[in-house]
């Protein structure tokens, strides 16, 4: 520093130009704040209209010629907080929302769903072989991680963050293959679990499988979740209605312990099948299955809720791996932060997806998953409302916004309307330093606070 000036770090003066470089600044900020700041937004250019899908008549326009930038900024979308936190805490917000309705009602689902019996499971993979865990007794003891006088064997007493945590004892004897096509079809178990689930509650309500929709329905949302060994678990919350839907209680005496009996019995009974392997794919030892209570200190209708929205967001990278596709086996050796069992997995997906018998697998396409290639999130037909639907109510509420911000009368709330455009993608990303500072600053602001569900913004696209 000399005389009156001052050295400024690098990143505010980037900071300073980006701002008076901008035609109209503030209209750049409002775009970056109706993402939430998100990571990567996409530049759009182009136009839309909004038309009475009644009488065609034209209600609305915009072109991103009017903008001062002449482009749009649009949220990336991305659930995994990986890759973008601001999307991905308005889609664990939106989680929240869809889960919790499907508990107590609301958002078109009947408050009297809240009496249904309904419980929250855990279904776990089983044992590949030995990994190196955090053991605590019920007084909270660190006890040895796995002490054993033959075989894989390790006596110490890992700490939280040791990264040691979720790695094979003994890789040479690990089960890689079959870890690999546990993921790989776990999803395909979850559907046969749901065919034994309904034989089960069919044969406690002494009628046919066939019938069993004309008595009661069987509701469920579901998330994967990857566990620190690189296999994941499911966490379901499972509902019974009657006949006609969420608005129609189950038969008299179908109760949630009828349901619990009927998930064991199911989650025992299921088995699939990997042709051109010798495993038999199942589901482990550790089956957990809770009744989801209306209030006190269990598993309560929000605390399922927020349990299950916070690891929609998560993906395989929790497990030691990478949130990206591999291209080749050599792309391993330039990818920093893997851990060495999730590497083993990755060549496993990738020796495996080499064969021609196995290519329906597509275990080289899903490799950085671990071989699983299924939904994170998933959900039965009625049990709530959908994402779409939350997506939708907020592009009408940020029309309507706009259009009283034209001086115009919102739209009667039964009038169907349709957007056509014509966009193309210009970019994704910010263009300079400047800019990525001004987007955190406007992340951080919102990080705290919770989502505006219908405030909030999906693009004018």
């Amino acid at each position: 520093m000399s005389g009156h000036e001052i050295d400024l770090p690098p990143e505010f003066v980037s900071l300073a130009k980006g701002a008076a470089n901008k035609q109209d600044f503030h209209r750049w900020k409002e775009m970056v704040a109706s993402t939430r700041g998100c990571s990567a937004p996409i530049r759009l250019v182009g136009s839309s209209a909004t038309v009475d899908t009644a009488t065609g008549e034209v209600l609305s326009t915009y072109s991103t010629w009017d903008e001062p930038n002449e482009y749009l900024l649009t949220a990336c979308g991305n659930r995994r907080a990986s890759r973008c936190e601001a999307c991905s805490q308005v889609y664990a917000d939106d989680t929240f929302h869809l889960i919790r309705s499907g508990l107590v009602g609301g958002r078109d689902v009947p408050t009297s769903v809240a009496s249904h019996p309904r419980v929250f499971a855990t279904f776990t993979a089983p044992s590949f072989g030995p990994v190196h865990a955090r053991v605590m007794d019920a007084a909270g003891v660190v006890s040895p991680c796995h002490p054993r006088r033959e075989g894989s064997s390790c006596s110490a007493k890992h700490d939280e963050d040791d990264s040691a945590l979720g790695q094979a004892i003994d890789p040479a004897s690990y089960d890689y293959v079959g870890a690999v096509l546990w993921n790989n079809r776990a999803g395909e178990l979850w559907h046969t679990f749901a065919v034994y689930l309904r034989r089960h509650l069919a044969e406690a309500l002494g009628v046919s499988r066939s019938k069993l929709s004309k008595v009661l329905r069987v509701e469920y949302a579901k998330v994967a979740e990857y566990q620190v060994r690189g296999l994941v678990h499911f966490h379901a919350v499972i509902r019974l209605d009657g006949p006609s839907g969420p608005g129609e209680p189950p038969p008299f005496g179908v109760d949630a312990g009828m349901l619990c009996d009927a998930i064991n019995g199911a989650a025992r009974a299921a088995r699939v099948g990997v042709p051109g392997f010798s495993q038999t794919i199942r589901w482990g030892k550790q089956l957990d299955i809770r009744p989801i209570q209306h209030d006190g200190d269990g598993w309560t209708d929000a605390k399922v809720a927020r349990y299950i929205a916070k690891y929609a967001t998560k993906g395989a990278e929790a497990a030691g791996t990478v949130d990206r596709q591999i291209r080749s086996v050599g792309h391993l050796h330039r990818v920093r932060g893997l851990s060495g069992h999730a590497r083993r997995m990755i060549e496993t997906c990738w020796e495996l997806g080499g064969h021609e018998d196995h290519a329906y697998l597509k275990l080289r396409e899903w490799a950085h998953m671990l071989g699983y290639g299924g939904h994170f999130s998933t959900k039965s037909r009625r049990y709530s409302t959908t994402l779409g639907t939350m997506r939708s109510d907020r592009s009408r509420f940020r029309a309507d916004l706009a259009r009283e911000l034209a001086g115009l009368d919102p739209l009667p709330a039964d009038q169907q309307t349709v957007r056509v455009g014509d966009w193309a993608v210009a970019g994704v990303g910010y263009t300079n330093s400047g800019e990525e500072s001004w987007a955190e600053l406007i992340r951080e602001q919102h990080r705290y606070k919770p989502v505006a569900r219908l405030a909030d913004t999906d693009s004018a696209a």
